[in-house]
């Protein structure tokens, strides 16, 4: 259980589940603490705090894109921005669909991650169609570390797309490493791999200690 003190037990304790510790709060200072270690909070009543083993990754210089793909992004279909509309960002990630029944993004998260976004600490990218919200990505940046959260769409390829311009814009400004927690179908043929705790936890010192503006 955590208490008032900014501080989380060693990551490689995590027990078979990742779960790392319990309690605390989601305060800007104890997010980026948390993120800092290889921690990520996933509930709020009680609010949890994981690292697990396998880590999703997405290699920046390895992101696979589909002739399809490349296509849509060549044609230039949608509008891509940054920090446009971060909280609409996260509230469409919120919402229910068929492949995603429920959701741990409440309302607790989404003030949250607004304080983060209004200090500077996290960031979204955003596809609009016909001036419309229509796919985008958020995520945590703390050095050189960019910890993807959730993406979504509400037109073909545009989560993709988001994701095909947030790596662009990561190697651009030479991040080391783009976590994404856990690989899934849809982050998988994008070229998402696991990798263990405990290279995770090596490849993440060296990127935290970079100094990257997003």
């Amino acid at each position: 259980m955590l208490g008032d003190a900014i501080e989380f037990p060693d990551p490689a304790l995590a027990d078979a589940k990742g779960l790392v510790a319990l309690g605390g709060d989601l305060s800007v200072e104890r997010l980026i603490a948390a993120y800092r270690r290889g921690i990520f909070p996933w509930s709020v009543h009680p609010i949890t705090w994981w690292s697990p083993d396998p880590r999703g990754i997405i290699e920046l210089d390895a992101l696979h894109v589909s002739a399809s793909l490349a296509r849509v992004i060549r044609k230039r279909t949608f509008e891509i921005t940054i920090d446009r509309a971060f909280r609409e960002v996260m509230r469409a990630c919120a919402v229910p669909g068929a492949k995603r029944p429920g959701t741990w993004i409440t309302e607790e998260f989404i003030t949250a991650y607004t304080r983060l976004h209004q200090r500077g600490h996290a960031h979204s990218v955003e596809c609009w169609l016909d001036n419309e919200l229509v796919g985008g990505i958020y995520g945590v940046a703390v050095g050189g570390l960019f910890a993807g959260e959730s993406m979504f769409h509400r037109a073909d390829n545009a989560s993709k797309v988001a994701l095909y311009h947030l790596v662009e814009h990561l190697r651009e400004q030479k991040f080391l490493l783009f976590d994404i927690q856990m690989v899934t179908p849809a982050t998988k043929p994008l070229g998402a791999k696991v990798i263990s705790r405990s290279e995770y936890l090596k490849r993440l010192a060296i990127a935290v200690a970079k100094d990257c503006g997003f």
